[in-house]
């Protein structure tokens, strides 16, 4: 069966990064895109890396009759992502890309967005995009909310520690690095080339990036009370990619078990034998994560390290994922890539 797709926001980076993995998809047919501000173009003139493909041409989202599409994925930035949702028709199968169905409490999206949910009713109904910890649920689910890129990663890396005791929650540290993709396409000046390259920083120090909301959302939930992380971002001068080390209290060769026990049977989650440690270049261009453990020099305690791609895994790959899931597809289907490499 072939089920017919619609893309809205697909002149961003998540929007290339799902039309490059749906156009080798066996089941899924490209029936839309809609992307505003470049509407009425071809979208060769927009990403002419998809030149090659027979595709419509961008439209503005109202433009799109729903009646023939059997699933949107919605990569709009947050806030317009529920304006536009909430206006979809309500039995359109939706997987949002953006942070707008993420958090399941409205006061925790004001805290952390700044600003009131404008569709509380659908927030409610929105399911995690978690793949490997949401099958049951994004299956039958009408509403996906994709997972934060730098949130999926520490979740890889963390939910199965916790939900096996396995280490402390009072002094979890997560150091993470995401290549300037992360971002976003829209012009920004720290983002410049000059401003960029040669040069690395932290941001959102000191507990303010608003992925720490999922954090503490699905941290607490797995471990039946409160776990606050420490989490500290950084921006390094790469296209595409997450590099994440996590310190924790814990015996490393209990770690490095309870991470093989719970991705043993996971098609993209590869845990690498004691004391390896990934690289985002393993792992570019692909749905898949890699995990090394490795102990540290201090006794009990336990070094973690997690690549993934930001585009694919972190965000457009995990999309594509859940909305196999959502039409009863094999849950790998367009999404066995290898990564590319060098």
């Amino acid at each position: 069966m072939t089920y017919n797709i619609a893309i809205i926001g697909a002149s961003g980076y998540t929007g290339a990064e799902l039309i490059r993995l749906i156009a080798t998809h066996p089941s899924f047919r490209i029936a839309a895109l809609a992307a505003n501000s470049k509407a009425g173009k071809p979208l060769g003139a927009v990403f002419p890396h998809l030149r090659h493909l027979d595709l419509p041409d961008l439209v503005t989202w109202e433009e799109i009759d729903f009646s023939g599409i059997d699933l949107c994925f919605c990569a709009l930035p947050h806030k317009t992502s529920q304006e536009v949702i909430s206006k979809l028709p309500e039995t359109l199968r939706i997987v949002d890309l953006s942070a707008d169905f993420r958090l399941r409490d409205p006061e925790a999206y004001a805290k952390w967005y700044g600003n009131p949910h404008a569709a509380t009713e659908m927030q409610k109904e929105a399911v995690y995009g978690l793949t490997e910890f949401y099958r049951a649920e994004i299956a039958g689910a009408r509403l996906v909310a994709g997972t934060g890129c730098n949130a999926a990663t520490g979740q890889f890396m963390l939910r199965p520690l916790i939900a096996g005791g396995v280490i402390g929650l009072e002094d979890i540290i997560l150091d993470l690095k995401c290549g300037v993709s992360g971002a976003g396409r829209s012009l920004k000046e720290n983002l410049l080339h000059a401003e960029m390259s040669e040069g690395a920083n932290a941001y959102a120090v000191g507990g303010t990036h608003r992925h720490l909301g999922e954090f503490d959302q699905e941290f607490s939930a797995v471990a039946g009370r409160e776990v606050r992380i420490q989490f500290t971002p950084h921006l390094v001068p790469m296209n595409r990619g997450i590099l994440a080390t996590a310190y924790v209290t814990g015996d490393p060769a209990a770690v490095h078990g309870a991470l093989r026990t719970a991705y043993a049977d996971e098609p993209f989650l590869e845990v690498l034998p004691m004391g390896e440690t990934p690289s985002t270049h393993h792992v570019r261009g692909s749905n898949f994560c890699h995990i090394g453990v490795t102990g540290d020099r201090i006794a009990g305690r336990a070094i973690v390290v997690a690549a993934l791609d930001n585009l694919t895994k972190g965000s457009s790959g995990q999309a594509v994922q859940n909305a196999n899931l959502m039409l009863g597809e094999e849950e790998t289907a367009g999404l066995m890539l290898a990564p590319c490499f060098p």
